[in-house]
């Protein structure tokens, strides 16, 4: 059998029964559609009995001489990526379809760099969340869009998919369906819970939408769905305060998902518990932030401990 159509069977099999995202499902078919135009033009491989080591060995070193269209090598984490969904599809062959092929255990990915995490101090984040005008409606949401970026850790597609009946300003909790469609629990600070309120508050619409637009037409079909904030408007939201506030590095809204989860470690949250409140699968995930707070359990310690006070 050849490959193609076993690819578009691994695809459905990870939306419908494994419930990964569109977003997962998008990059999965460019990765594996990658991976058979190379076999197309650099090997006889046909089906899943083809596939070796050596032709591995090829592919990923095709991949790593392989540019983006900015004309720059792909990055180390880019290639890996292209791995994963390989390894992925292969074992989906093995164990779900029983089809004879490479384990997936005979690629190794390759070690990663522990990778840096952007985010703001508390003077930072206390410059950003207040730069918002909130002289009108539009205002107001921008406001309560940061301050609830902040709050919670959200990831900007989970905010945007955010309904006006999903919130309990009372309780300051609401659930929220993260990566995998796994449902989690996020919290609401007083001061997010105010401003979501006052913005609420000024809402003349009935649109179903937490977060709506303000710009270009107005359209109430499907309870003003057409009206939904999208995730690249947030991110433009982010960046203009950013830039008018003066911060000095770039920030999104995924900055403000590190800034939360690294507020929360260096006041003394476990890493178990931070972990939750971020959705991640995986506490090797949250591990990222430790080297962070590492750093500001140092400084603590020489500026308190009494023996470093002896030497001064």
């Amino acid at each position: 059998m050849s490959l193609e159509p076993l690819i578009d069977d691994f695809l459905e099999y990870m939306e419908v029964e494994k419930g990964r995202s569109p977003l997962t499902i998008r990059e999965y078919r460019h990765y594996l559609s990658r991976f058979l135009d190379w076999l197309k033009t650099n090997s006889k491989a046909t089906g899943p009995d083809d596939i070796t080591s050596e032709l591995i060995r090829r592919y990923r070193l095709y991949l790593a001489h392989l540019c983006n269209p900015y004309g720059t090598l792909l990055k180390r984490v880019t290639q890996t990526y292209h791995i994963i969904a390989l390894r992925a599809f292969l074992r989906y062959l093995l164990v779900q379809r029983d089809i004879a092929t490479l384990s997936p255990d005979k690629i190794e990915l390759p070690k990663q760099s522990q990778r840096s995490v952007a985010f703001l101090n508390s003077e930072q984040v206390e410059r950003l969340l207040k730069s918002p005008e909130i002289s009108d409606e539009a205002g107001l949401r921008d406001k309560a869009i940061l301050e609830t970026l902040f709050s919670t850790g959200l990831r900007v597609s989970e905010l945007v998919r955010l309904n006006r009946d999903q919130i309990n300003l009372d309780r300051k909790e609401f659930g929220v369906r993260g990566k995998g469609d796994k449902l989690r629990v996020v919290f609401l600070s007083d001061t997010a819970a105010q401003w979501l309120e006052r913005y609420l508050q000024t809402r003349k619409d009935s649109f179903k939408p937490l977060f709506r637009r303000y710009s270009g037409r107005v359209d109430t079909i499907k309870d003003g769905e057409k009206m939904r904030l999208t995730a690249r408007s947030v991110q433009e939201i982010v960046n203009k305060y950013a830039k008018r506030c003066g911060l000095p590095v770039e920030v999104t809204p995924h900055t403000l998902r590190h800034s939360f989860a690294t507020d929360l470690l260096i006041g003394g949250a476990d890493l178990r518990s931070v972990q939750e409140m971020l959705g991640h699968e995986s506490i090797r995930t949250t591990q990222v932030y430790t080297h962070i707070t590492n750093k500001h359990l140092k400084e603590v310690h020489q500026t308190y401990h009494s023996r470093n006070k002896e030497q001064r």
